[in-house]
């Protein structure tokens, strides 16, 4: 910088001094003359030089530049502005529904009828539980044109504990139950007979008695295991005893896992007679079930696969066999949870018991033949899915093929021979034929909210019998409808209504009665059955309801000579609690 400078002053000086110089010389006296050039002026241009973009400075004073750093020193200051607090939305909650573990039930209605429920659970500590419970049903009869007693009771008790381990989970329970019932049925040809009818007692009684226990495991490949034993018997001499062991086992193979059902059931029992001789009838067999599956999936499609084992040895009649069921299903979804594929074809050996018949007709006489059923196969295939979020629906059509299909059949009447109150046309016996079963159902589930729920269910069958004329005692067609309703805080509602197609039976008569007709089929005219109910919350303690049942006044058929109970109203008072 000084550099230049220095140079500026001299252009200064320079230019003055020719300044003055020139001043001088125009005061001197300009004289003409020749001039002679010496030498030609020849001009030349000086080096040129490239001006740098970015020059260099050679500045002595030049310095690098200091970091400066920016302090901001902020102090408090008062405002009186006041931002106004934001409110949240409010949102209407409903206060959660108080549950409770224990309630007791009590009905009193027509016909004498009692209706009682007690359920009591109580938790013994964080993984211990005990409960029970208690119920009675009773009527006193008094069914339009019906000569004999007709009244029933049916009574239980059930108790059970269970405890929850973190690996294990186990339970045990128990129960007794006694019914009575009466062969009210007697058949038209003896109702004008008033000593006969004045001397009979069509009074029998059921009892029963079981204990069973289960094992749940975690994270094994033992699942689970479970036992059960029931007696059952009767005031007629009857008696049935039942033993049942169930293990599910998970069996690793290379990559596949196959689960494995292992089943072993004992049934045993007699009867004092049969019903058309004073000797004993008894039954005892012995089943061994063997039912190992594994699962496929791929995508949207998952298989089952599998075969069921079972041996069977008939200790009453020293034979045994052999029997092999396919066991196979398979699931497809077509579009997600809307439509669902579904179909397979299973089969197995089914028990039959005294128990399992007396609660299905508890009419039937105390002389019953006992043995299993051979279900050779059941196909099956169906859709089911999601119409909407509240809406879901099953359609299915099945083809069964049974072997000894046990079906209810009217023991044969008779008079003169008759030593026993059951055989004047007013029980039951059981015959078995093979038979193939076509069947479609439909089903539709409405759940619109916990408020209210609406289901309907339709069924139509197709028999095939063997030996027999007809599939005695086998609807043709079944169908159900059910609704329940929360009308507000403290009143519900609800109701459902059943029908059962048309039925046939075989009324066979002794030679000694009526020769000209001495068998013949009946048809049981289809019904349907109304029931309603209604009730209304005092608290959430207590609760009053009533009920309707019968509506339509129906005094059908169910069985042969078997009219049931006419329109039938019930009242009656709920009070849940805690302990």
């Amino acid at each position: 910088m000084r550099k230049h400078i220095k140079i500026f002053v001299v252009i200064i000086t320079l230019f003055g001094l020719s300044k003055g110089f020139s001043q001088d010389k125009k005061n001197d006296t300009l004289t003409t003359g020749v001039i002679d050039v010496v030498k030609p002026y020849t001009p030349t241009i000086s080096d040129a030089f490239k001006v740098k973009e970015v020059p260099n400075i050679e500045d002595e004073t030049t310095e690098t530049k200091k970091e400066i750093d920016y302090n901001i020193f902020s102090f408090p200051v008062a405002s009186t502005f006041t931002p106004a607090k934001g409110k949240a939305a409010v949102v209407e909650k409903k206060s959660p529904v108080k549950l409770y573990d224990n309630y007791a039930s009590l009905g009193l209605g027509t016909y004498n009828t009692i209706l009682g429920e007690v359920y009591l659970n109580h938790a013994l500590n964080r993984y211990e539980n005990i409960g029970g419970y208690v119920s009675h049903h009773s009527s006193g009869g008094g069914i339009d044109e019906v000569v004999l007693d007709d009244d029933f009771i049916n009574s239980k008790l059930e108790v059970n504990y269970t405890s929850k381990q973190r690996d294990l989970t186990w339970n045990i329970d128990g129960g007794v139950q006694f019914q009575h019932y009466n062969w009210y049925g007697i058949s038209d040809i003896f109702k004008e007979d008033s000593d006969l009818i004045n001397s009979l007692d069509v009074g029998h009684s059921y009892f029963d008695a079981y204990v069973g226990g289960e094992l749940t495991f975690e994270d094994t490949y033992i699942n689970s295991g479970s036992v059960f034993f029931r007696h059952f018997s009767d005031n007629q001499g009857s008696g049935e005893n039942r033993f049942i062991a169930r293990a599910k086992v998970d069996v690793p193979i290379n990559d596949i896992e196959i689960s494995t059902g292992f089943k072993i059931d004992y049934l045993g029992g007699g009867f004092d007679r049969n019903y058309f001789s004073s000797s004993e009838l008894n039954y005892s067999n012995f089943q061994i079930g063997l039912s190992p599956t594994f699962q496929l999936r791929e995508d949207d499609l998952t298989v089952n696969v599998g075969v069921s084992l079972f041996y069977l040895n008939d200790i009453e009649f020293g034979k045994s066999k052999f029997f092999i069921y396919p066991n196979v299903s398979a699931t497809y979804r077509v579009v997600d949870d809307v439509l669902i594929a579904y179909g397979g074809v299973t089969g197995g050996l089914i028990q039959n018991s005294y128990h399992g018949f007396a609660n299905e007709n508890p009419f039937v006489s105390p002389t019953l033949f006992i043995t299993p059923t051979d279900q050779v196969y059941n196909v099956f295939v169906g859709l089911k899915g999601k119409v909407s979020s509240t809406m879901s629906y099953n359609v299915s059509g099945s083809y069964i093929a049974d072997k000894n299909k046990a079906l209810f059949k009217s023991n044969i009447i008779k008079n003169i021979t008759a030593e026993n109150t059951y055989e004047y046309g007013n029980s039951f016996g059981i015959t078995y034929d093979d038979i193939e079963t076509f069947g479609i159902s439909g089903e539709l589930k409405v759940d619109v909210n916990r408020n209210f729920k609406l289901g309907l269910k339709g069924e139509y069958f197709v028999y095939e019998t063997d030996g027999e004329a007809e599939a005695w005692n086998l609807p043709d067609m079944n169908a159900s409808v059910f609704f329940d309703y929360q009308i507000d805080k403290h009143w519900f509602t609800g109701a459902n209504l059943f029908f059962v197609g048309e039925r046939k039976d075989q009324v066979a008569l002794e030679e000694t009665l009526v020769p000209a007709d001495l068998m013949r089929t009946v048809t049981l005219d289809s019904f349907f059955d109304v029931n309603a109910h209604v009730g209304y919350h005092i608290n959430d303690e207590f609760s009053f309801f009533a009920k309707v049942n019968n509506i339509a006044n129906q005094q059908y058929q169910k069985w042969v000579n078997y009219p049931v109970q006419g329109i039938q109203f019930l009242a009656g008072a709920t009070y849940k609690f805690d302990f």
